[in-house]
C-alpha cells in the first residue's frame, strides 16, 4: 500500500520509506511458520516483540520526544497494511493506534501491548471522587491476555466517553481467533480507569479505529495470498503446461486481482480519510465493507487454484486466509457497515445522493 500525505514534504516521504523498507525487512526475517505456530500453541513471542519495540514501530506516530519516528498517520497506518502482507502475529497494528489515541488520554507512551475493545464491548461510566470507575464486559478482545492497556469506548450518562484501562488487572478468559491468535474477554465490576476523554460525536470511534485497522490488514494478506496462488499456478503443471496456462485459472486469478485492487484502493481511501481529519465513518465504512467482501472473494479463488495444498500445513496460504476469514467479521462485518452505507445514503435523500458519492 502506498499512502501518502498531500502535507508530507520530501523529507516526510523519504522517513516512510525508510521505516516501511526496515520493517518489511524485520518482518521477513522473523515471520514464518515457526513464528506462527508458536502464537497458535498459546505463547508470546517476546524476543520478536522486543525486536519491533526496539526498532520503534509501536511508538511510529508518536513525537521523536515519546521515542516515536513521528510519522504522519497515514504513512504510519501503511504498517498496518504491511504487517497484514506478513501476516505478523503480533499485536502491532493495534499497539501503534493504540499508542496514538493515548497521546489523547493520558499522554503516556511505554513498551506495553495496548489493544481496542470492540463495540460489542458494553461499558458504563460513572464519576467516582475525582476518578472514573467502569461496569460491564470487554468481548474478544484481541491479544487481551498479553496487553498492558485497553482503550475503549464507555457511556457516562448518555455521553460518549473513551477511557483507557489497565488490562493487566483484569481477569481474562481466553479464546482465540480463527486464525489462533489471542481473543479474550472479562467482566468488568467497579474497575478503575486510567484516563478518560470526551469523545465528540464526528470523532472516529474505537470501532472506526479497529474497523480500519482490520482493513488495512486484510489488503495486505490479500495481496499475499494473490502472489502465492500466481506462483503456485506459475509452478504446478499439469498435462504438460503450468495451470496458469489454462483460460479458467487465468480468469479466476484475474478476477483475484480486481477484488485485491479495490479492497486496497478502498482500505487505502479510509486511512486517507481519518489522516485529513475529516468525517472518516463513511469512508471506513465502505472501506471495511468492500475489504470484507473481497476478503472472501479473494480466499475462495487462493483455495480453488491451490486445491487441497492450500489447507496443508506444509503451505503457509493457510495462515494468511484464516487471517482473512477472522479479520473480515472483527470490529463489524460487512452487513454491519453495509447497513451505515445505507444510512448515510438515505439521510443524503433523492438530491444529495449524488454529491455524496461524487464527493467521495
Amino acid at each position: 500500500m502506498s499512502t501518502v500525505d498531500p502535507n508530507n514534504d520530501a523529507g516526510g516521504d523519504d522517513l516512510r520509506d525508510m521505516v516501511l523498507d526496515a520493517a518489511g525487512r524485520l518482518f521477513a526475517d522473523r515471520v514464518g511458520r515457526e513464528l506462527w505456530q508458536a502464537t497458535e500453541a498459546g505463547e508470546f513471542p517476546r524476543a520478536d516483540w522486543d525486536a519491533l519495540v526496539e526498532m520503534g514501530l509501536p511508538r511510529a506516530l508518536r513525537a521523536e520526544a515519546d521515542g516515536g519516528a513521528g510519522l504522519a498517520l497515514a504513512d504510519g497506518l501503511a504498517l498496518a497494511e504491511l504487517a497484514g502482507h506478513h501476516a505478523l502475529p503480533l499485536p502491532l497494528a493495534e499497539t501503534l493506534v493504540g499508542n496514538h489515541l493515548r497521546a489523547g488520554l493520558d499522554g503516556g507512551v511505554d513498551d506495553g501491548v495496548v489493544t481496542l475493545a470492540a463495540a460489542d464491548s458494553r461499558l458504563q461510566l460513572r464519576r467516582v471522587g475525582s476518578g472514573w470507575r467502569v461496569d460491564g464486559t470487554l468481548d474478544r478482545i484481541a491479544w487481551g491476555r498479553h496487553a498492558a492497556y485497553v482503550i475503549a469506548d464507555a457511556d457516562a450518562d448518555g455521553a460518549p466517553q473513551r477511557v483507557l484501562l489497565a488490562a493487566d488487572d483484569l481477569d481474562w478468559r481466553h479464546d482465540a481467533s480463527l486464525a489462533g491468535e489471542p481473543r479474550d474477554s472479562a467482566r468488568l465490576a467497579d474497575a478503575p480507569v486510567l484516563a478518560a476523554a470526551d469523545c465528540p460525536v464526528h470523532t472516529p470511534t474505537v470501532q472506526h479505529w479497529g474497523a480500519l485497522l482490520r482493513a488495512l490488514q486484510a489488503a495486505g494478506a490479500m495481496r499475499r495470498a494473490l502472489a502465492l496462488a500466481t506462483d503456485y499456478a506459475n509452478e504446478r503443471r499439469q498435462f504438460g503446461r503450468p495451470i496458469a496456462r489454462f483460460q479458467a485459472v487465468q480468469q479466476q486469478l484475474a478476477a483475484m486481482a480486481g477484488e485485491v485492487a479495490t479492497a486496497g484502493t478502498a482500505a487505502e481511501a479510509a486511512a486517507r480519510a481519518i489522516a485529513a481529519d475529516r468525517d472518516a465513518a463513511l469512508m471506513i465504512a465502505i472501506g471495511k465493507a468492500r475489504v470484507g467482501e473481497a476478503a472472501g472473494r479473494s480466499a475462495a479463488i487462493a483455495h480453488q487454484v491451490l486445491a487441497a495444498m492450500g489447507f496443508t500445513q506444509e503451505h503457509e496460504l493457510q495462515y494468511f486466509t484464516r487471517r482473512l476469514w477472522s479479520w473480515r467479521d472483527e470490529f463489524g462485518a460487512e452487513p454491519h457497515w453495509q447497513a451505515i452505507i445505507g444510512e448515510h445514503a438515505i439521510a443524503a435523500g433523492g438530491d444529495g445522493l449524488w454529491p455524496l458519492v461524487s464527493g467521495l
